[in-house]
């Protein structure tokens, strides 16, 4: 296994170092009621080699012009990054010749080309390589494509929707922010994005199945409200280190931040909690834990609760 590049260990601003996949196909309507045209449309994600910070462009073809407005959208919201990864895909090589064929036209070629942009492709049929857009890839269309097939949205309702996606994504705890034990803040990529977590706008709990009884707005809620159900469990059930040895090989120490699963959430608030006290069983082993919450004291075994890496 080799080691990891200098553009994920070294952190400079986010989004300097990015990485970039396709995602989809999913079906946008071109209008609103019945009769509408589908069409097929991509998801751009651009994910931060540094921070794995996560932003999603909706694209509406696989072109290199699609591509190339995706690009300045990101560029214009998050900044102009230093190198670009992706695969071999011909709409990410043809927007690089596109770019490359104006440097070599230019008669300021020094200058641009110090404003430029250095694209980095992988090797043919090596997605491993790219592995972090893959995994963004896969958090973001996982879940997302199984409710997508039951209705579909609008340009602007799919680019609302996806928006929400990557708040939710960009919600998720890294580590613990501080080593105080009453604090109870964890570092999540927004920190890096706006100096502060993200927190969603309060909406009632929408319960009903059939999407396609709802209105156009509540689709959307209904969507970003079963994305965080299934994205929030499902993530802290992949921080649980899955021992299949009798022995374990890691003990939860008192004062660690932990997250704690718990189904009744709404978007983008996560359960945290410092472990206070632990309780070891007959045979010594400690499988439940003492928690303290901003909501008060719970006691937590193991299976529910992981605790975040230490700074």
């Amino acid at each position: 296994m080799g080691q990891l590049p200098s553009s994920r260990t070294e952190l400079e601003y986010p989004f300097l170092h990015c990485s970039v996949d396709y995602a989809g196909p999913v079906l946008i309507a071109d209008r609103k009621g019945r009769g509408c045209k589908l069409i097929k449309s991509f998801l751009a994600i651009f994910v931060c080699n540094s921070v794995k910070a996560i932003h999603i462009e909706l694209v509406t073809a696989l072109s290199s012009e699609a591509y190339l407005a995706a690009l300045n959208r990101f560029v214009s919201r998050r900044g102009k990054p230093q190198s670009i990864t992706s695969d071999n895909g011909t709409n990410f090589v043809g927007t690089y010749n596109d770019l490359s064929k104006f440097l070599i036209q230019s008669d300021v070629e020094g200058v641009i080309a110090q404003e430029g942009i250095d694209f980095k492709f992988v090797p043919a049929y090596s997605p491993h390589f790219n592995g972090l857009a893959e995994s963004a890839v896969r958090s973001t269309k996982h879940h997302l494509k199984r409710l997508l097939d039951v209705t579909h949205l609008t340009y602007e309702e799919m680019s609302t929707c996806l928006t929400q996606v990557e708040a939710i994504l960009n919600s998720r705890p890294l580590t613990q922010l501080s080593s105080d034990p009453f604090d109870l803040s964890p570092l999540t990529p927004a920190h890096f994005l706006i100096g502060r977590s993200l927190i969603s706008i309060p909406h009632p709990q929408i319960i009903d199945d059939h999407i396609t009884r709802l209105d156009r707005y509540k689709r959307i809620e209904h969507i970003k409200q079963h994305f965080w159900q299934r994205f929030s469990l499902e993530y802290v059930s992949q921080l649980q280190q899955k021992l299949k040895w009798q022995d374990s090989r890691s003990e939860i120490k008192l004062g660690s931040l932990v997250l704690i699963k718990d189904r009744t959430l709404p978007p983008l608030l996560w359960s945290l909690g410092r472990v206070i006290a632990t309780y070891p069983g007959s045979d010594g082993i400690v499988r439940v834990a003492e928690l303290r919450t901003k909501r008060g004291t719970i006691r937590r075994a193991f299976n529910n609760i992981c605790p975040l890496p230490e700074l």
